[in-house]
């Protein structure tokens, strides 16, 4: 998991100083309002909802757009789309795998941005299921590191499923099986722990390591990909070693 932690560590980071705030609020509102269509609008009783809505405030969303996007999803308030996520499967250069998780109401537009982003960065598409099988279904919980050590969360979250706890410098990850995400972070909360995100995600694996010039071109069509308004998430198998990214940080 080292290779993928890096990776989670750079994500993290990246989103935090991210300039392009406003595609990061439209993407987590997006997620509010889906999450309030499939599971209701009560975050209590839907727990997708509530980390997507505590996600939201971590990331400084204004929580009238919170608020508004819950009532849109659960049909209290008129105006939200009919969003569908559709995953597309691609290679970046040197071989990296690439999965492109959209969350859209336009199924050919997405398609055709996440192609063009893809093609213009030195990668290709791949048929459905040629590139998925490298990954697995996971929960991911990210734990800030004050006030709490590896031992505590360790011990929290060991009999409500969790495989994994990583170190990643400022924060821990808590990896289990996707349907053990809501015992995980209920465990945490039992325990006093605060968390700053749980979600499901796709983990590769196995890594691809890149060497600085290899990092460099996964990363600009990540960027590229995300740059997309229908693109959610982008999940790869680049394992980028610390002083690579240091190098191109």
């Amino acid at each position: 998991m080292a290779g993928h932690s890096k990776w989670a560590t750079t994500k993290h980071k990246k989103a935090v100083i991210d300039a392009r705030r406003g595609k990061l609020f439209a993407k987590l509102i997006k997620n509010i309002e889906v999450a309030a269509r499939t599971g209701g609008g009560d975050p209590e009783g839907n727990p997708t909802l509530y980390d997507a809505i505590q996600k939201a405030k971590k990331n400084s969303v204004p929580l009238d757009n919170i608020e508004r996007a819950r009532k849109r999803g659960a049909g209290e308030e008129a105006g939200g789309a009919d969003w569908q996520t559709v995953m597309y499967e691609g290679y970046a250069p040197g071989g990296v795998a690439l999965l492109v998780e959209c969350l859209t109401d336009n199924r050919n537009r997405a398609a055709s941005e996440v192609r063009v982003a893809v093609t213009r960065n030195g990668g290709s598409m791949a048929d459905a299921g040629s590139v998925s099988y490298l990954f697995n279904r996971k929960g991911v919980v990210i734990v800030p590191k004050e006030g709490t050590t590896e031992d505590d969360v360790t011990l929290a979250v060991l009999e409500a499923g969790a495989e994994d706890v990583n170190d990643l410098g400022d924060s821990f990850e808590i990896v289990c099986e996707a349907s053990d995400l809501v015992a995980v972070r209920t465990a945490l909360q039992e325990a006093g722990i605060e968390y700053e995100s749980a979600e499901a995600s796709f983990l590769p694996s196995m890594e691809v390591p890149l060497d600085e010039e290899g990092a460099k071109k996964v990363l600009r069509l990540v960027e590229a990909l995300e740059d997309s308004d229908d693109v959610q998430n982008v999940y790869t198998n680049a394992d980028i070693p610390d002083e690579v990214m240091a190098k191109i940080s």
